[in-house]
Parts: structure tokens; C-alpha cells; sequence
């Protein structure tokens, strides 16, 4: 299992440990937004975001408006992206709703 996530057609990220990033998605959801992988980042006390997903392409942060956080025990997160990953040279914040 790996730690992937997705952004569904309502603009939510979702988090979870799964083989495929489709297992994201519930009945009826799509994901038009892509996805990638995530890690945790003690350091930063941030949920890291990078990759893509074979299956929905790069995510598109454009699109995001909000976040799941059940699967991380519903504890909220700064979220940060690896656009170059895996150079982690340059870190970008991940808005939500033009918010940090």
C-alpha cells in the first residue's frame, strides 16, 4: 500500500494508504483533478504533496476547495507541494480556497 491522494470532481483532496489511486474514489466520484503521493514532514509540521498519478495525471491545485482530513484522523495540516519532485528545492504552498 501506498500513501496517495486525489482531488475528486467536488475539488476535496483525499488522503489514503492504497494500491491504486481509483481505490480513492467513492461510488459515483470521479477525479478530475489528479493526484499524486504524500508524505508527512515533521520538521515542518506539513502534509507534503508530490508526484502524480498514473491513473488522473498531476494534480491541479487550481481546483481545490477543500480537504479530508478523516483518514489523518481529522486533525488539519499545512499542506506543502514538490513541483520538481524529487528535487525538494523548491517547496510551494498548497492553497485551499485562496487560503493557506
Amino acid at each position: 500500500m501506498y500513501q496517495k491522494f486525489i482531488i475528486n470532481q467536488d475539488g476535496v483532496l483525499k488522503f489514503g494508504n492504497v494500491y491504486l489511486h481509483r481505490d480513492l474514489l467513492d461510488r459515483g466520484e470521479r477525479c478530475p483533478f489528479g493526484g499524486g503521493l504524500w508524505k508527512i514532514d515533521n520538521n515542518r509540521g506539513a502534509i507534503v504533496l508530490y508526484g502524480r498519478s498514473f491513473d488522473f495525471g498531476r494534480p491541479d491545485f487550481d481546483f481545490l476547495k477543500g480537504v479530508d482530513w478523516s483518514f489523518l484522523g481529522g486533525k488539519e495540516h499545512p499542506l506543502l507541494f514538490l513541483p520538481h519532485w524529487p528535487d525538494e528545492s523548491i517547496v510551494e504552498p498548497v492553497l485551499i480556497n485562496g487560503i493557506y
